[in-house]
């Protein structure tokens, strides 16, 4: 019952269309209910007084009918129609919902998480809710109306064949209850499966180029078989539960006619049934089955709407690790004075990244943080905008623990330009717009023209129009570099994280780019990543970190290099932070 209560506050926005719904689904039962009264008190006057069976007594009960059924053809329709489109708003509801939710998950989530999986969870999961928020309510209530109102009728008739034939009905759900947990076993394993399988099928797509620079297609087909494979092994499991599970209801519907016969013969040879009646139960036995056959045929699709339901729950019970506290503020002015107090982190007990680490960054200051992999220097600028939060001591803006400044507003005052640029599959006019989503196409240009990206984009047969690709796969390394410069200019913030700008990029790529970092630098807090140590030369302050000792070194480059300590032998050695790790 627990993904019932999970998914009826949907139903709530929605709740006079679902009460017409139902009102609908018990006018369409009325025609089915009825033709087996009026057949039995045509087969019963018929039997007893011939000369009763007039023609207009069979045209007012035909009329009666056809009343009945032209309301229940016009319920059908709104059932199918409206009901349907009930399910699709509350499947979009609660897709709207999970997307949101993932968006305030921090990044701790998302480094566990398979991006193939979480897709599942909002796509295919979420599919069969359309079927199940518009049928559950609706077979349910229709199968309980049949099966109360039959049995009144019945149990007037008759009252022990009534009783023996009802008492079917829990013998058949115990039975069948046993294959059906193992259906939502199945149902709940098989979800699991295709999320592995498209994680993996996103995985193979995703580095395609790699599988066939090494000419692996043959090693990436073997892993794509083995989660098919393990998919099709999922679905043998369903489907013979499922198997068994309509074979136990067939068993008890043959169990069900053969008391009928057997026990209408008999009470009728007894006098105590009349003909017309025995043609009732048929019939009301008939609609009785029909009706547990529906269920039946319908348990696929509530087995995997409620499998769908406990899937997106799980997401939405896992809490945020970083969310506003209670009393967060929005920053009015930034100055962008940035200090580190004490700060202690560690992405897990055994690896500590920072231990009791200090610094102080000055308004409009320019920092540069070299050293080797695992000195923290990446940590030390993801911490800033809270993608992280720290273990220990506190992180102050303008002189406020950033914890107490609201997520939204700390990082619209923070801009980052990364090594490994994302761009979304659009045009490079959406793309640099990404950055301040109501800017002008004016200022969106003056941007580009700021990141030194406007020539290469008026170069393009559709200017900024131009679609870039999944990925901005049409672009070149240093052009999908200059756009996310061009986004930070268009976002214009105090502070400015680099992390890494350059290191990917040929020399002409890179000269361009750090002529571009440089004036997008100027008059802003700024914190660099630097992998070679010619691009921080005219950084106000540079500290040398080691991931044993934190910050061994710091000063200007002249200073560092009057020192002649480890700054100095890097720089001497070539300028790349390889070298110091040697």
């Amino acid at each position: 019952m627990q993904p019932i209560r999970n998914i009826l506050p949907y139903f709530k926005n929605y709740r006079h269309i679902l009460l017409l719904d139902l009102f609908c689904a018990g006018l369409t039962t009325a025609a089915e209910i009825i033709l087996p009264l009026i057949l039995r008190y045509l087969s019963n006057l018929g039997a007893n007084n011939l000369s009763a069976l007039t023609s207009e007594l069979v045209l007012k009960l035909a009329l009666l009918y056809l009343v009945v059924k032209l309301v229940e053809i016009v319920a059908g329709y709104y059932m199918t129609s409206l009901g349907h489109i009930m399910g699709a708003r509350i499947e979009t509801d609660m897709r709207s919902d999970i997307y949101t939710h993932l968006q305030s998950l921090s990044m701790n989530f998302y480094n566990e998480q398979r991006v193939g999986k979480l897709m599942s969870r909002i796509t295919n999961d979420l599919f069969d809710i359309t079927e199940f928020s518009h049928h559950a309510p609706e077979e349910y209530f229709i199968a309980t109306i049949k099966m109360v109102f039959t049995f009144v009728i019945l149990i007037r008739i008759h009252v022990p064949l009534t009783l023996v034939v009802y008492l079917m009905i829990p013998l058949m759900v115990f039975f069948a209850s046993r294959f059906r947990k193992k259906m939502r076993h199945a149902q709940t394993s098989q979800r699991k499966q295709i999320g592995a399988l498209n994680a993996s099928i996103q995985d193979s797509l995703s580095g395609v180029s790699v599988i066939k620079s090494f000419a692996n297609e043959e090693i990436e087909l073997d892993k794509f078989e083995e989660e098919n494979s393990r998919f099709l092994g999922i679905k043998k499991v369903y489907y013979r539960s499922m198997a068994g599970f309509t074979s136990v209801s067939r068993f008890f519907d043959g169990v069900m006619y053969l008391l009928v016969i057997l026990g209408g013969g008999y009470f009728m040879a007894q006098g105590q049934l009349e003909p017309g009646d025995l043609v009732v139960y048929v019939l009301y036995v008939s609609t009785m089955v029909a009706t547990v056959r529906r269920i039946i045929e319908f348990t696929e699709n509530f087995q995997k709407g409620v499998t769908g339901i406990e899937r997106f729950q799980e997401i939405m019970d896992i809490e945020p690790d970083i969310k506003d506290s209670p009393n967060a503020i929005d920053l009015g002015e930034v100055k962008g004075a940035i200090e580190f107090k004490d700060v202690d982190f560690y992405y897990n007990e055994e690896e500590k990244i920072l231990e009791g680490f200090n610094l102080q960054v000055a308004p409009g200051e320019n920092v540069a943080l070299v050293g080797p992999s695992g000195a923290g220097k990446t940590t030390v600028c993801n911490l800033i905008p809270r993608f992280y939060d720290v273990q220990g001591g506190a992180i102050l803006l303008d002189g406020i623990n950033i914890k107490d400044i609201s997520l939204k507003s700390l990082r619209s005052h923070i801009g980052m330009v990364q090594q490994d640029v994302y761009l979304f599959n659009g045009t490079i006019l959406d793309n640099i717009r990404f950055g301040k989503p109501q800017a002008t196409e004016a200022e969106v240009f003056r941007a580009a023209e700021l990141a030194n990206a406007l020539e290469f984009i008026q170069d393009l047969p559709e200017g900024f129009y131009t679609q870039v690709g999944e990925r901005g796969v049409r672009l070149s390394g240093g052009q999908k570099q200059r756009l996310s410069i061009a986004r930070v200019f268009l976002k214009n913030p105090p502070i400015l994280i680099l992390d890494e700008a350059t290191s990917a990029l040929d020399n002409q790529s890179e000269a361009v780019i750090q002529a571009s970092l440089d004036q997008l630098s100027q008059g802003r807090t700024t914190l660099t990543i630097a992998h070679r140590l010619t691009t921080v030369q005219n950084a106000h302050r540079i500290l040398v970190m080691d991931p044993e000792e934190g910050i061994v070194e710091a000063g200007n480059h002249e200073e560092l290099m009057e020192k002649k300590g480890r700054y100095y032998q890097l720089y001497t050695k070539g300028g790349l932070v390889e070298d110091l790790e040697k």
